[in-house]
């Protein structure tokens, strides 16, 4: 019976252990994170793609 009350200890302990809960919790918000920066890329090339175009033809205007 002792060996019982003891494994009932342990899986209540083992329960309530957070211990390294932080770390799941950063990994999910980097994935996250990571899930809609990949998301965003196209879009996001295409604006920048866009703004360095007009800053090249106002320097070529500039410069001609």
């Amino acid at each position: 019976m002792q060996g019982k009350a003891e494994m009932k200890l342990y899986f209540k302990n083992f329960w309530n252990d957070t211990q390294g809960q932080d770390l799941v919790e950063y990994a999910l918000a980097a994935g996250m994170v990571a899930v809609a920066a990949v998301a965003a890329m196209p879009q996001l090339s295409t604006t920048v793609n866009t703004v360095f175009s007009k800053i090249a033809s106002i320097i070529a205007a500039q410069v001609t």
